[in-house]
């Protein structure tokens, strides 16, 4: 396989690339190249933050604190090395590919050991790539991290269309499915002609869609994040304490702490000027998610006590992301094409097909809901695992990357043809 150097510098919406080849299905090397002026803006952008009050309670029911995001606004300009995120990508190998039209960024990391299951693993939001480098050691390198060479993966870790370094779509249409084909797409040109897939968040819902879809080539899926349950959960078990526990926290989650689903599934143009021009709106907006990550995040800035691998400067690997890549608007889009009434997959929806390939599902504690074994039954009659975990939240694999690695060895063990 040919490949082509490329590099990036994104600055605002600018883009500039230079490549020695125009063939749209080539696949290019990459490197991040950050340009000074975009850090010492950044740095200008936070020192000119207008702060509001205070807010009037003593938890998050109003929002991101003000102590929290200045906590946050603080070490990001004075104590972050702005250099981690071109340096963290920048020492693994990574690649562009045109894909139906936009330029997709993936992280492609191959396992020493040989039968290495080849991996394509999908970040969420307000995700990104940098939620997962920390897992590629342990997936890839088990022997080091208490597995076995068996248990190996060869890693794929795409960004999202509008998300990273990834191109933003010019049309409406990027939605799940779309997505999901694009990976499939992918994996082929990678020459994978066998292969699972894995996601949480935004990644699962783009996981799901490539086992209903089901392409030449994929064994497998895991999920960290029940998908269905989101479409119609009164239509889910509720016999026992564990099925109404997980409906009420579904029912918290849809009347008192989705604020950034509706406002990105509905009008993501109108939060992403902010998102774009103030790097404390942006950094609000992401901290802004689900209560377990917040305190979790919020004990990391003003205790000094991050919850295993959630450390202030790996929060802000993914916020710096966000903002030197411009694309907070073109991310939150992608919750209008996935979810939002007005969208093109919304016009004529047809009854997905089920999966055909076998499921795996792990539940986090710290989970915006942790879903019973009975719910995933429900969702997917292939299920052939089902594991609760004893850590972890919604961000798992950035949160516990290990525990994360050690779910998917498990959970694709069956899977994994015969060694030569």
């Amino acid at each position: 396989m040919s490949v082509w150097r490329v590099v990036y510098v994104r600055f605002g919406r600018s883009i500039v690339a230079t490549t020695a080849e125009q063939r749209t299905d080539a696949i290019r090397s990459f490197s991040v190249a950050v340009p000074r002026e975009a850090l010492d803006d950044l740095g200008r952008r936070l020192a000119a933050t207008r702060w509001p009050s205070r807010e009037l309670v003593e938890d998050r029911t109003q929002g991101v604190q003000l102590a929290v995001l200045q906590a946050v606004c603080r070490y990001w300009a004075s104590g972050y090395d702005v250099g981690r995120v071109e340096a963290r990508l920048n020492a693994l190998p990574q690649f562009v590919t045109e894909i139906d039209g936009v330029e997709i960024h993936f992280v492609h990391v191959l396992s020493r050991h040989e039968d290495a299951l080849p991996l394509i693993m999908t970040h969420g939001w307000p995700g990104s790539v940098m939620e997962l480098l920390d897992s590629i050691g342990p997936l890839t390198d088990p022997t080091t991290y208490g597995g076995f060479a068996q248990d190996a993966f060869h890693v794929v870790l795409p960004s999202l269309p509008g998300y990273g370094f990834s191109a933003q779509p010019a049309e409406v249409g990027w939605d799940l499915g779309r997505t999901a084909r694009a990976w499939a797409e992918l994996m082929r040109r990678l020459g994978y002609t066998r292969f699972v897939a894995q996601g949480g968040d935004v990644g699962a819902g783009v996981t799901d869609a490539m086992g209903r879809q089901a392409p030449e080539g994929l064994v497998g899926i895991h999920t960290n994040l029940l998908v269905p349950a989101l479409n119609d959960p009164a239509a889910l078990p509720s016999g026992t304490e564990q099925e109404r526990a997980a409906q009420a926290a579904i029912t918290t989650f849809q009347t008192s702490g989705n604020g950034y689903f509706v406002e990105q599934s509905t009008r993501p143009q109108t939060i992403g000027y902010a998102l774009l021009d103030s790097p404390a709106a942006l950094a609000a907006w992401m901290l802004d998610h689900d209560t377990d990550a917040y305190y979790k995040i919020a004990r990391a800035f003003l205790d000094g006590q991050p919850s295993d691998n959630l450390t202030p400067d790996r929060v802000l690997d993914n916020i710096t992301t966000y903002w030197l890549t411009g694309t907070g608007a073109s991310a939150a889009r992608s919750y209008w094409e996935a979810y939002g009434a007005d969208a093109p997959a919304a016009q004529n929806p047809a009854p997905p097909p089920d999966v055909g390939v076998p499921v795996g599902f792990t539940t986090f504690p710290g989970e915006i809901w942790r879903t019973p074994r009975s719910w995933a039954e429900q969702a997917y009659s292939t299920l052939d695992y089902f594991h609760a975990a004893a850590r972890g939240g919604h961000c798992a694999a950035w949160e516990e990357p290990e525990l994360f690695a050690a779910e998917l060895r498990a959970a694709f063990q069956p899977l994994r043809a015969p060694s030569r």
